[in-house]
């Protein structure tokens, strides 16, 4: 529930932790209150593509940033059409934004979009408390919405976890739609939308690439219905225990044998349609400066995640899967979480990070180049 107001940086508000921890500050965007997984973003930048991207549908995002909305709201840097987070968190909003990209400020849009938040707040103990703790659920309440400390924290401790939460289908696009290819078209690719962002296929669309933009609910048939050379399974929100249907779909296209391509959300499903698990991370990866390393060329890049999931498959054997050989072909350098697969006796492959770079760095560009290689290699 939110009551969008102007004046917002003077009303109280409170975050409550699952946990019972208590924050307080003044509210930032709407006011109101909102509930969510409390999680930390450790990216500098990008706050824009943060907030639009499908995948923190449901989550409260804490900025360690500490100064944040320097360079406003654009029309240009939506990842998709409205905003997805649940809540936002900052520590010390920007009172002026300072970029000539700008058209207003990011107080202004997030309660123009009816988005919760705080401001004032240490977000750094709050950071520290969460890596300790771990991800958890969390209430924002500013307003009319403050009530007793206890009576928040039992509101908090009633919402929905994470963990089983099924989520693609909520964020996902109803209809189909076609992204072209930029120039000469080359290829094909039917691209199943578990919560894409917008810059995904225009990658793709850069290396004359037409997207057939699919439905979460899209069926093999579907998939095959617009002849495709390639298949790919974006990002998303969610469990994967979950997502039994794009397992299956999967599964489909691995039978076949058409190249493809997964990332984030994708590359758990490959690892559940290779008979891998997932388990549900402490505190996840978050933001656009994660260290992983490319296990096949041994080269080291900084990616951009938004991940509180992981697939649970070993790092140092191949493994026989019902389609082939797999191997875990990236990994996380903090952690050692898997953060890519590929099989080894079909062209298939899947990263855990956002390859797009949107916001991020451009290290992991080449992985769309990978996907073109092997529909070259299946045309040949």
């Amino acid at each position: 529930m939110t009551t969008s107001t102007r004046g917002a940086a003077k009303t109280p508000a409170v975050l409550v932790l699952e946990d019972g921890r208590i924050f307080r500050g003044r509210a930032y965007g709407a006011v109101g209150e909102t509930f969510g997984e409390a999680v930390f973003s450790t990216g500098m930048t990008g706050y824009q593509e943060t907030l639009t991207d499908p995948s923190y549908h449901r989550q409260v995002v804490v900025m360690t940033a500490p100064h944040v909305g320097n360079t406003g709201v654009n029309d240009e840097d939506m990842e998709s059409k409205r905003i997805w987070v649940s809540g936002y968190v900052v520590r010390d909003p920007a009172r002026v934004p300072s970029s000539w990209r700008s058209r207003r400020t990011l107080d202004a849009e997030l309660d123009a979009q009816g988005v919760v938040g705080i401001s004032g707040i240490d977000t750094r103990a709050l950071t520290r408390h969460l890596r300790e703790r771990g991800a958890m659920r969390v209430g924002i309440f500013s307003g009319g919405a403050v009530q007793d400390d206890a009576a928040l924290l039992a509101r908090v401790q009633e919402a929905p976890q994470m963990k089983g939460a099924n989520l693609s289908t909520e964020v996902a696009t109803t209809e189909p739609y076609v992204v072209p290819a930029i120039g000469e078209k080359k290829f094909t690719v039917a691209a199943v939308d578990l919560g894409i962002k917008g810059m995904t296929p225009h990658r793709m669309a850069e290396r004359g690439i037409e997207v057939h933009v699919l439905p979460a609910t899209a069926t093999v048939e579907d998939v095959y219905a617009v002849n495709p050379d390639g298949v790919f399974f974006s990002n998303g929100p969610g469990d994967p225990a979950t997502a039994d249907h794009p397992v299956s779909v999967m599964r489909g296209v691995l039978e076949r044998g058409t190249p493809l391509f997964g990332i984030c959300f994708g590359n758990q499903i490959l690892g559940r349609a290779l008979g891998f698990g997932t388990f549900k991370l402490k505190y996840g990866h978050r933001g656009i400066n994660q260290p992983v390393q490319d296990r096949t060329t041994g080269k080291v890049e900084v990616t951009a995640h938004n991940h509180g999931f992981a697939v649970d498959a070993p790092l140092d054997q191949v493994s026989e899967t019902p389609f082939g050989r797999a191997e875990v072909s990236h990994v996380c350098l903090n952690d050692n979480v898997v953060e890519g697969l590929q099989l080894l006796d079909r062209p298939a492959f899947s990263v855990q990070y956002h390859p797009e770079a949107a916001a991020g760095p451009h290290d992991a560009a080449y992985l769309f180049d990978r996907f073109v290689s092997l529909m070259e290699g299946q045309r040949a």
